[in-house]
């Protein structure tokens, strides 16, 4: 084994202090786009960002570390993809169909305590994320929900019922136990866990959804929210 190789690649030992000059030009060049970009560029990141961020990321990190690429073609390519941001910044700022193209349109997911499925199905995230997303904002059940809308950078806001409004509703805590329509233990209100509906049940019948025809039920809650 041949340590050189193994710890330096084909370089020599006089490389490790090209690297840090490299990685401190880089890193100041990342740190003054950011900078360029503005607070839109740096908080959760849209689509469109994130795009942005892996294109300044490529172009970041090769030069770091290999010799044969250039500083300056980097540079080049953080001064075009800035220059491009801004542009498109400044069409969505006139355009709301050129936003709608680029950046998407939020989406309601939960309406009055139940799941929008159609617009649930169009959306990639997954129950247990929404779930978990909802219980960040001290929410219980589905019944405590008016709407929530997920937003284009992945966040999901939430407007909730007021107390005198409140409804039973799908539990979304972690182990609650499931049943199927033949095996409900006793009469009841219980959730359908795929639409969210939440309906009066009697036991041990056999019960679909009248919304979504569905057969699996959770024991609805009424609690009132913790705030």
């Amino acid at each position: 084994m041949k340590w050189d190789e193994l710890l330096l690649g084909g370089e020599s030992w006089s490389f490790l202090a090209e690297t840090v000059l490299r990685t401190t030009i880089m890193f100041t060049v990342i740190v003054v786009s950011l900078r360029l970009l503005g607070k839109r560029g740096i908080k959760q990141l849209s689509v469109f960002e994130l795009g942005v961020i892996i294109g300044l990321g490529s172009a970041a990190g090769d030069p770091m570390f290999y010799k044969d690429v250039g500083l300056l073609p980097s540079i080049l390519v953080f001064t075009i993809v800035i220059s491009l941001y801004r542009f498109v910044t400044y069409l969505i700022s006139r355009s709301r169909r050129f936003e709608s193209l680029v950046e998407g349109n939020p989406t309601c997911i939960i309406k009055d305590g139940e799941f929008i499925v159609e617009n649930f199905r169009k959306e990639p995230i997954a129950f247990d994320e929404l779930f978990t997303q909802l219980r960040l904002h001290s929410i219980a059940h589905l019944g405590q929900v008016e709407q929530a809308v997920l937003e284009n950078n992945g966040e999901v806001s939430v407007y909730y019922v007021d107390e005198k409004d409140l409804r039973y509703g799908l539990p979304i805590l972690p182990d609650m136990e499931e049943f199927t329509s033949g095996s409900l233990p006793q009469d009841g209100m219980y959730a359908c866990t795929f639409c969210g509906r939440a309906q009066e049940l009697k036991a041990a019948q056999k019960h679909n959804c009248g919304r979504c025809g569905k057969d699996q039920w959770k024991k609805a809650s009424k609690r009132r929210r913790n705030t």
